[in-house]
């Protein structure tokens, strides 16, 4: 009997170690039968070795509320496992703190899709997903998987959300008539002078500079008109807000009446009854979030993680409480009339209509537009 339950203890690590089974019904199975059989086998004492927690970053406020209450609560009531929580107001934070720590201390980070992915990756951070410990991510929109293939073909992420940053306007002060006329040439519209936002970041301040002197984000041929219309927004602005917190309570109180806004923050204002209207003018900027593991993660958990959260009731759940449409593919997966009306959101599955920042584009001009912008921020 030993020598039979001996081979198939040893036929369940295989397997196991190929990936055909998840870590859950590994150590069931084997401790089963070893058990029965009063075996033990070398590697049995570091395979059962028990991870208790996960650690998880993410963007605070509404999402991470929605993702805590929807998503990581039931995870640890039904795994036991406890999920540590971090929040960050700008990706950088997270990505320097990962840089100065030991691997591991980080794990999970609701990371901001293909722009950041590419940091990562060039700083050696990522790790290596096992894509058939995550059964749901056949149910994710394609198109969006694909731009993180192309950058590593062995997955260090997994898309998770979407939206887009457009204009949200005061409705009690701007029309719907007057902010589609306008579009992006709102953010320096004298009238509004002091009553102006815009979020903190060089990307967004580049894109909608691009956009209102009239050029392709993804192909500017032109950035000194770029540079002079951030300087313009500068000037105008009350301020430059550095969290989604802040945009709503910005937006909430009638501190400004102008800003470009993350869709997700204004669909939650909307709901709350403030009078904020949203509009995404031509070529505004989408974006897609993802669940990254980091190098030196428990990956048999982060992947058990990650699946948990893309079940279909889970993934919708969060997606109404943080306002942001969900990965899952609507040909696939049937939407609730909530996430059908949220900003942003593409009833095709296709993503055609959204336009995305160029990853190679942008990190090429990385580290010299963000000097620029350095400077222009405190005042050159």
């Amino acid at each position: 009997m030993k020598m039979s339950t001996t081979r198939r203890l040893e036929r369940l690590h295989e397997q196991y170690m190929n990936g055909d089974l998840s870590r859950r019904t590994f150590l069931g199975l084997t401790a089963a039968a070893a058990a029965s059989a009063g075996l033990s086998m070398p590697w049995m004492g570091r395979a059962i070795a028990q991870v208790k927690e996960v650690r998880f970053d993410g963007w605070g406020g509404t999402v991470q509320d929605a993702i805590d209450k929807y998503a990581i609560q039931p995870y640890t009531a039904k795994t036991g496992i406890k999920v540590v929580q971090g929040t960050f107001g700008d990706e950088n934070e997270i990505i320097t703190k990962v840089k100065t720590s030991k691997p591991g201390d980080f794990q999970i980070v609701h990371s901001s899709g293909v722009n950041y992915y590419i940091k990562y990756v060039n700083a050696g951070m990522t790790s290596e997903i096992n894509e058939a410990n995550i059964p749901n991510m056949a149910n994710v929109l394609e198109p969006m998987i694909a731009p993180f293939r192309k950058l590593t073909p062995k997955l260090s992420a997994v898309p998770y959300d979407y939206g887009t940053t457009g204009i949200a306007y005061n409705t009690t002060v701007i029309s719907p008539e007057e902010a589609k006329e306008k579009g992006a040439a709102l953010l320096t519209d004298k009238k509004y002078a002091g009553k102006i936002g815009g979020y903190a970041d060089m990307t967004t301040r580049v894109w909608y500079a691009a956009l209102a002197t009239g050029q392709d984000p993804n192909n500017i041929q032109d950035m000194d008109a770029v540079w002079a219309k951030v300087r313009e927004t500068r000037d105008l602005a009350r301020k430059f807000w550095g969290s989604g917190a802040e945009l709503m309570d910005l937006l909430s109180k009638g501190e400004i009446v102008v800003t470009d806004a993350w869709s997700g923050r204004v669909a939650s204002l909307q709901d709350q009854g403030h009078p904020i209207g949203y509009l995404d003018p031509p070529g505004s900027y989408a974006w897609m979030e993802d669940m990254l593991v980091l190098k030196g993660s428990p990956m048999a958990e982060c992947e058990e993680l990650i699946n948990f959260m893309l079940e279909p009731a889970t993934a919708i759940a969060v997606a109404e409480g943080q306002s942001y449409p969900p990965s899952l593919d609507p040909t696939k997966v049937k939407l609730t009339e909530k996430i059908e009306k949220l900003p942003a959101f593409d009833p095709t599955g296709k993503m055609e209509a959204l336009t995305f920042a160029d990853p190679i584009y942008w990190a090429e001009n990385e580290d010299a537009w963000t000097k620029q912008w350095d400077r222009i921020s405190k005042g050159a």
